[in-house]
């Protein structure tokens, strides 16, 4: 397969990406609590993540993208009371208009995108699991994790339990055993949703929902989990020490990808300061495509500094690209680009594969067809260039070139007994997504998808 590397949170260094099962890549990404319009730093992980779907599609045979749709959750109460909508109403509603702004942002939809309301009988199951295996108690009505259960906590963010002693700004409940224990279940009163558990009536703590789902529709361990940097910690420390804790598999996530924050003009996006910036207004001044530009052309672990001139520029660059698309017609070929290619196989470098992208539009301004083929291919990737989409993707003539010369080459080498040299070949074309089958003095070679 391709050399392919992503900068893995865990280790906090980039590293070869090497499947657990290079049949079946599984990808979890953190999705939306819905009871806002979802604004551009909701976008970025979606976008990001969209891509990292797109591109393992194209390696390997199958990939499955779960994204989840936290749809219980204090926020969400909070809505229904001061709109007096129902909880049912407010989540539809906020629902439909992310799926609405994120195909605006031509964001494909992930494989499953499971609830919470639709998972509870697993939460359930997960959290009875863990509390089995001494990992979790009972205090009033709460079911909570206790953290120094686990001997790895903190290995994700870096936190110790001494940090978080020191670190604690709010009264910490009275039931709880150590200060940075946390609601695996909690009981609901009132207004608030519940159901029957062994614990009372109640509902799930915010934490639990994506390990469950992680458990019933990818099953551990999984190849990547993602999300936004703020999800570090606790969120994602506390997925890992569930997941972990609740079964006899004790690799959650074999990586973990982070995309920056978005800041406007140098500030942090808040409501106390009122620049958050929603998707539905952006799509009032440039589309949805520029949009998408705009966040790929900086790199997805670094912050975005998002300012006035911001959609201007991706809307020219934009332009650019279209321009050079209409040059010839887009036919059911595309050539992938292999060197453009090896640029997302480097952790997701866009910003330089967007460079390469600019040099092949001026290729294509200038007559050249060939560059053409790999533009359609490439904006394809990136989900842009609209006209390109369902498009058969092939390979380029030069590397069909190379490759035929490399086999020749070996076939010379395996004449002279040089298996050495025969060997090394085949493992060249196996790092490059090429196959080689031997069937007697013939040899064939297929790329793997």
């Amino acid at each position: 397969m391709m050399d392919v590397k992503f900068h893995n949170t865990l280790t906090a260094k980039k590293e070869p990406f090497i499947p657990v099962d290079d049949k079946h890549i599984k990808i979890y990404v953190c999705g939306p609590t819905v009871y806002a319009r979802p604004h551009i730093g909701n976008a970025r992980p979606r976008i990001v993540f969209d891509l990292l779907a797109r591109f393992l599609k194209v390696i390997y045979p199958k990939v499955t993208y779960v994204s989840n749709i936290t749809d219980i959750d204090d926020k969400i109460n909070d809505a229904a009371l001061k709109s007096g909508k129902s909880i049912q109403d407010i989540t539809n509603l906020y629902r439909r208009h992310f799926d609405e702004d994120m195909a605006a942002l031509n964001c494909l939809k992930p494989d499953i995108e499971p609830t919470v309301t639709d998972n509870i009988d697993c939460i359930i199951e997960t959290i009875q699991n863990i509390i089995d295996k001494d990992h979790a108690y009972v205090a009033e009505d709460h079911v909570l994790f206790a953290v120094d259960s686990f001997s790895d906590y903190g290995k994700l963010s870096g936190r110790t339990l001494e940090d978080q002693k020191a670190g604690a700004r709010v009264a910490v409940a009275d039931f709880k055993k150590h200060p940075g224990d946390f609601v695996l279940w909690k009981p609901s009163t009132g207004h608030e949703p519940g159901w029957e558990s062994p614990w009372g009536f109640g509902r799930p703590g915010w934490h639990i929902e994506c390990t469950a789902n992680i458990i019933r529709h990818l099953g551990m361990p999984i190849d990547i989990h993602a999300g936004g940097t703020d999800l570090v910690f606790p969120h994602h420390e506390n997925e890992l020490a569930q997941g972990e804790c609740c079964s006899d598999v004790k690799l959650f996530s074999k990586y973990w990808m982070h995309n920056g924050f978005i800041n406007v003009n140098s500030e942090k996006m808040s409501k106390s300061i009122g620049n958050i910036l929603l998707i539905e207004d952006l799509l009032e001044t440039a589309s949805g495509e520029a949009i998408r530009l705009a966040i790929l052309s900086t790199h997805y672990r670094q912050p975005i500094d998002w300012r006035d001139d911001t959609l201007t520029q991706a809307t020219a660059n934009l332009n650019k690209i279209h321009v050079a698309l209409s040059q010839f017609p887009i036919d059911a070929e595309q050539v992938l680009d292999i060197h453009l290619f090896h640029t997302l196989a480097d952790d997701l470098n866009t910003p330089l594969m967007l460079t390469e992208i600019y040099q092949l539009c001026k290729k294509v301004m200038s007559g050249d067809a060939k560059a053409h083929k790999s533009l359609v291919a490439m904006t394809h990737m990136l989900g842009l260039g609209l006209q390109s989409l369902d498009k058969k993707v092939t390979i380029s003539e030069e590397l069909l070139a190379e490759v035929e010369a490399l086999i020749t080459k070996r076939k010379q080498a395996k004449l002279d007994k040089n298996y050495q040299l025969a060997d090394d070949i085949r493992q060249d074309l196996t790092s490059r997504g090429i196959e080689i089958q031997d069937k007697g003095s013939e040899t064939t070679w297929s790329w793997k998808k």
